[in-house]
């Protein structure tokens, strides 16, 4: 009788693991729309500021990724934090998760405090030495006084995302990431231009509605998750709290990296003229929407991938990645269709001076295509994380991040398009994908499972 019913917990267990479509769909969606909230942050910020001016629409972009590169230290460790849930998840030690979860809180609410700290005093000294406009620089620093702030919402809301994730129960995020929507998109409107605050409006409108969000998320927790089930009680544990940062270090640095490498790439764009940048930043702001595909579906695979290696089922690694990656397309080349038949009306959304819409074709095309190309490099550099190797994943980012910077250093001394510049992006997923394949050889996963 007890055979018996091991053998059906078993059974269910592995069918739990056999993930198919549909199920890789329904816990990427909701993922997908959480991504959404930050990503539709900066569209609503760039389509609006559009209409205030260039300066203010390419200060956008600069101060933008200023504040995405200090976020994505946070983003970095909820990744790590999201790693170890989703294995103790798998390993069925369920009390665990609360545990780790209430660790990666505790720390990254001390991380957006300091981190504010630091970019009120650093920022301004810092920038005065990148931008060589005056006019973007003061539009710059206007944006990220009020917009740092929002670290200490989007900080907490990254560690519950990461324990929704890490259990696989993610429904909540599509309330959390519509919240944001609702409050963002009028108050943008009211401050910027009922209030004449232009882009100190933007910001302000930004941080409150990652406000909005993590209250959403945080009375879901309360709700609807089990407490006693999955230990969700707060107390301080320095060994968990360790475990968690010997993987999230990684791709902290990782993540940050990866976004450093685009400030500089605006950086760059910002010494071609102030009409460049803002036609860049129209360029990313419709790329970001292709990238909540993207990070949306590669951190599925990480937190998948944990709960595969978890569960003793390394094997599935390889065809889970490839489910995601048809997934993905089939989810995307519809929307690079749209894009490219309708590019006119998206450009000229967000400006209604003709050279800018001209100019932005070549460059927006670019973007579209390295979809591609984006989205097997992000699913298979994710799965390599999921696997816990984050420091091998970090150096992979580090050997990327110097091709690329050679190649775009090079670039500044010849006078090519703007599309070229975007093009060495195609260079930089590419390598990262190819290096994170090598990596996860079946005897690879083996190795860095049974370590």
């Amino acid at each position: 009788m007890l055979l018996k019913a091991a053998g059906c917990i078993v059974s269910y267990w592995f069918e739990q693991m056999n993930y198919t479509y549909k199920k890789i769909w329904l816990i990427a969606f909701p993922v997908m729309m959480s991504i959404l909230i930050e990503q539709l942050i900066n569209i609503t910020d760039a389509l609006f500021l559009g209409h205030v001016g260039d300066v203010e629409l390419g200060a956008s972009a600069l101060a933008g990724i200023w504040f995405l590169a200090i976020y994505m230290l946070g983003f970095g460790f909820s990744l790590g934090l999201q790693v170890v849930i989703a294995r103790r998840n798998g390993e069925q030690q369920y009390a665990e998760t609360g545990k780790t979860f209430f660790q990666g809180l505790f720390f990254l609410l001390i991380l957006a405090v300091l981190l504010c700290l630091l970019s009120k005093i650093f920022s301004s000294v810092l920038l005065k030495h990148l931008i060589t406009s005056d006019d973007v620089y003061n539009a710059v620093i206007r944006y990220l006084d009020w917009r740092i702030w929002g670290l200490l919402f989007s900080f907490p809301f990254l560690a519950l995302r990461s324990f929704l994730v890490g259990i696989t129960q993610t429904k909540a995020l599509n309330m959390a990431a519509f919240t944001a929507v609702l409050v963002n998109i009028p108050l943008n409107w009211l401050l910027i231009f009922g209030f004449d605050m232009g882009i100190s409006g933007a910001a302000i409108a930004s941080s409150s509605a990652e406000m909005c969000s993590l209250a959403v998320l945080a009375a879901y927790m309360f709700r609807h998750i089990d407490k006693k089930a999955y230990g969700l009680y707060w107390r301080i544990d320095i060994t968990v709290l360790k475990e968690v940062f010997s993987i999230s270090v990684w791709s902290m640095l990782q993540f940050f990296t990866s976004v450093a490498i685009w400030f500089l790439f605006f950086v760059a764009i910002e010494r071609l003229g102030e009409t460049e940048l803002a036609v860049s930043n129209i360029v990313r702001s419709v790329s970001a929407l292709f990238s909540v595909i993207v990070n949306a579906l590669a951190g599925v695979t990480g937190s998948l991938v944990s709960n595969l290696i978890g569960a003793g089922e390394k094997k599935q690694v390889f065809p889970l990645c490839h489910k995601i990656i048809r997934l993905g397309y089939a989810t995307g080349i519809p929307l690079i269709a749209f894009a490219l038949f309708f590019h006119q009306h998206i450009i000229g959304a967000y400006t209604e001076n003709p050279a800018i819409v001209q100019l932005a074709w070549p460059p927006f095309l670019v973007m579209l295509l390295n979809y591609f190309f984006a989205l097997p490099g992000y699913v298979y550099l994710n799965a390599a994380t999921g696997t816990g190797a984050t420091r091998t994943v970090f150096i992979f980012q580090v050997t990327t991040t110097i091709a690329y910077l050679f190649c775009l250093w090079g670039l500044g001394y010849c006078n090519i398009p703007l599309a070229a510049y975007w093009a060495v992006e195609y260079l930089y997923v590419m390598l990262l994908g190819t290096q994170s394949v090598i990596y996860l050889k079946p005897k690879s996963v083996i190795r860095i499972s049974v370590s």
